[in-house]
């Protein structure tokens, strides 16, 4: 997807286990490893961090990340990713994150 700097977009994610609790957001910037950005636990259906809001659905087990005023730093792919348990404190990166399985934003930015 490519979006000019200044808009806002969304990235939507499935997933299947209704045990989930944890749901963690990772972008991969090219040449780099997946790198956490932010999370969501299930007793909790909206949260905001600067620009970024998740809006968790539990009952259609949907999971949305809304990036507002994009920079040209935002382009990279995006993963989310969803666990059964996580542990007090940092959570690891999941494996279920497989290269080539989350969105690509491509963030352009206005020449004048």
């Amino acid at each position: 997807m490519s979006v000019q700097e200044g808009d806002s977009t969304v990235f939507n994610c499935t997933y299947t286990d209704s045990a989930s609790v944890y749901l963690p957001w990772y972008k991969q910037e090219p040449g780099k490893q997946p790198q956490f950005i932010v999370d969501i636990r299930s007793n909790v259906e909206r949260k905001q961090s600067q620009r970024l809001t998740l809006l968790l659905n539990k009952k259609v087990k949907h999971l949305s990340l809304h990036i507002t005023a994009i920079q040209p730093g935002d382009s990279a792919i995006y993963f989310c990713a969803a666990d059964t348990h996580c542990s007090t404190g940092p959570c690891s990166l999941s494996s279920n994150l497989q290269p080539g399985l989350g969105d690509t934003l491509c963030a352009m930015s206005d020449i004048l």
